[in-house]
């Protein structure tokens, strides 16, 4: 199922191509051009080819900006799959800031880092609203760490609290998405072959990227689900949890080969028809 010829020789290519292009974005960042949230997108689609992985899109990216699209998380390639489908910056926990290389990769992609001492909370609020006041997206993911992939943790409504935010006047644009591991070489990736991908609890970072990177190509089955507001729920707790439902669901089918409720499914009516079901 592993390659280390494959490993060496993907991993080289990788790293050539990241610390070619890291400067050119980072000159970019601090001249505050357009092309800092463009090239990201293209950097990440370059790592999907050299890396084996081959995404599958359902449903329709939200067109409004800003959005914050909410994703169920289960590892590090989850990074790589969405920064190369959506313009936008990761909303993270300040500790991956000081990880080596991949820290530095996600301030040139102007990552939002948060920490979770109170006293912080404001000045971070303010951070992520001017974000959002400037039009661009957020990408958060609720769980508020990886899981093995098989499951969608419970959203922590906490998080949720930047949805709560309104920008121009208007309810910010939420749209859950669902990210799922689903086949290598073509074959379904059942529960002995997701730990090859999920990188979870105390896994070590090097060793599972190497293994990682020897794998053979990796299909990931993303799914944009109907885009909502904080207006259509009365708590931040029962956002949170509706979206929770709509990204595991699309999780569970992606997983067994078919595909969610929502898919195809793009009226305001019919959701809130389903989630007050």
């Amino acid at each position: 199922m592993t390659s280390r010829v494959r490993s060496a020789g993907r991993l080289c290519v990788y790293l050539l191509l990241t610390l070619a292009l890291m400067p050119i974005q980072a000159a970019l960042v601090a001249i505050g051009s357009p092309w800092a949230v463009r090239l990201p997108v293209f950097y990440h689609r370059l790592c999907w080819r050299i890396l084996g992985i081959s995404v599958e899109v359902r449903g329709e990216m939200s067109a409004v900006r800003p959005t914050l699209f909410v994703v169920n998380h289960s590892s590090y390639l989850d990074i790589m799959v969405l920064g190369g489908l959506i313009p936008g910056s990761f909303v993270s926990k300040a500790e991956v800031a000081s990880w080596p290389l991949f820290g530095q990769l996600a301030k040139l992609q102007r990552t939002v880092f948060i920490e979770r001492q109170a006293r912080r909370v404001a000045s971070q609020r303010d951070a992520l609203q001017a974000r959002l006041d400037a039009g661009g997206n957020l990408i958060l993911f609720p769980e508020g760490t990886s899981s093995n992939g098989n499951r969608v943790l419970p959203f922590k409504s906490a998080l949720f609290s930047v949805a709560e935010r309104r920008v121009d006047g208007a309810p910010l644009a939420v749209q859950p998405v669902s990210v799922a591991y689903t086949r290598i070489d073509g074959m379904p990736v059942g529960y002995v072959l997701r730990p090859l991908f999920a990188w979870y609890g105390d896994m070590d970072l090097a060793p599972h990227l190497w293994t990682m990177a020897g794998c053979g190509r990796l299909t990931v089955t993303v799914e944009f689900h109907p885009t909502v507001s904080s207006g259509d729920w009365a708590t931040r707790r029962e956002m949170a949890a509706a979206c929770g439902r709509m990204v595991s669901d699309g999780v569970s089918a992606a997983l067994r080969g078919a595909r969610s409720l929502d898919s195809g499914r793009r009226s305001d009516d019919t959701l809130k028809e389903r989630l007050g079901s």
